[in-house]
């Protein structure tokens, strides 16, 4: 029995990341040995097994072949004379290729240290095209490690055309590529897994047939590589991707299985970040209005954040927060021991918050003039 450390932590242990999670490949064994040295079977079409104290996984080296259409149709053979590098050449990429042995010493049969070192994604081998999930992997890879200056090679984007013309695409679960947009939306450009697609045809996953034009779609990455500075959440930055885009938006929806939040921020951004973006003009009726709807009559954290994300300048930020603490010091019980109630309380509930916004803006203008 040989165990070799195996994929993104040999990855990013090369590029002087953190490495978080360890898996291991194990030549020369048999599930019966796993388990009498007291590993805990967990995979189900194949043969993973979990460390009984790291919790670690440890998979038996295995070979796959295609069996069918899609990203499940593979059928998988494992035994104990399955070699590390037959099992090597079933990933994807050649930086998610190597291995290393328990002395420290690196099994790189593919070149991918040669690709970390010139930042380069590439295919392991011609049989890339068999799973057509890989095209939405490459391009996430390429949003997380493309501000380490990675590239994808041209041959492997050429890989992904001929899948994308062959319809491989389209086999996809809505599921599968949610999962994989959610994730890049969480890395440092995120934009690069929207431009992936579009290079290689592909972005139709995402959207269907929805009209994108070039110069839409190029702002929209733009805004989106500037939501980045300002906010970590992907509900947000997915909905200023999409903003002012109501088609897009659309087809996101109905064709991806969006969590609810992510389809309320889309809904703030559509009908408040103007708002909130031209705060000092905007009447103080669409001043109330705005911060009725997001929650900020009751609650500033919800406001603040969505501020941040438009990234609005501190002094605005500062600005809308001292707006929402003169409406929320308005006492409904002050105005219930004036006999108010019912209807009649709500509304002078409302007059008196809009009197207060009111105050606060004839306050800014007064400071501004004095300037």
């Amino acid at each position: 029995m040989q165990v070799f450390l195996v994929g993104g932590a040999v990855r990013d242990a090369l590029l002087g990341l953190e490495v978080k999670d360890r898996d291991y490949v194990v030549v020369g064994s048999t599930v019966e040995e796993m388990l009498a040295a007291g590993f805990k079977q967990v995979g189900k079409d194949f043969p993973v097994f979990l460390h009984s104290q790291t919790g670690e996984e440890y998979a038996l080296a295995r070979t796959e072949r295609k069996s069918g259409k899609g990203h499940r149709g593979f059928s998988v053979a494992f035994s104990p004379s399955v070699t590390l590098e037959e099992d090597l050449i079933r990933r994807d990429l050649t930086i998610n290729a190597i291995a290393q042995a328990s002395s420290g010493e690196l099994i790189d049969p593919f070149g991918g240290v040669t690709d970390i070192q010139a930042r380069q994604l590439r295919h392991v081998s011609p049989a890339f095209v068999e799973d057509p999930l890989r095209v939405l992997r490459l391009m996430r890879f390429w949003a997380r490690f493309s501000e380490r200056g990675f590239e994808i090679a041209e041959e492997t984007l050429v890989l992904c055309r001929q899948m994308v013309n062959a319809g491989e695409l389209q086999t996809l679960t809505a599921e599968r590529v949610w999962q994989e947009l959610e994730k890049a939306l969480h890395y440092a450009q995120p934009q690069r897994f929207f431009e992936g697609l579009e290079k290689v045809g592909a972005l139709f996953v995402l959207i269907g047939q929805t009209d994108f034009p070039p110069q839409a779609f190029a702002k929209a990455n733009i805004r989106l590589q500037a939501a980045v500075q300002k906010t970590t959440l992907p509900e947000a930055r997915l909905a200023l991707w999409a903003e002012k885009l109501p088609a897009v938006q659309q087809a996101l929806i109905e064709r991806l299985p969006l969590p609810t939040r992510f389809v309320q921020w889309m809904n703030w951004v559509n009908e408040y970040a103007d708002t909130l973006r031209e705060w000092q003009t905007a009447s103080t009726q669409a001043r109330w209005q705005n911060l009725k709807a997001l929650g900020g009559l009751r609650r500033q954290g919800e406001v603040l954040v969505f501020a941040q994300a438009l990234g609005l300048s501190e002094s605005l930020i500062e600005e809308i927060k001292l707006a929402m603490q003169r409406v929320q010091a308005v006492s409904p019980q002050a105005l219930m021991a004036e006999g108010l109630k019912g209807a009649a309380l709500g509304e002078a509930i409302k007059a008196r918050q809009i009197a207060m916004l009111d105050i606060r803006k004839e306050e800014r203008n007064k400071k501004n003039s004095n300037e």
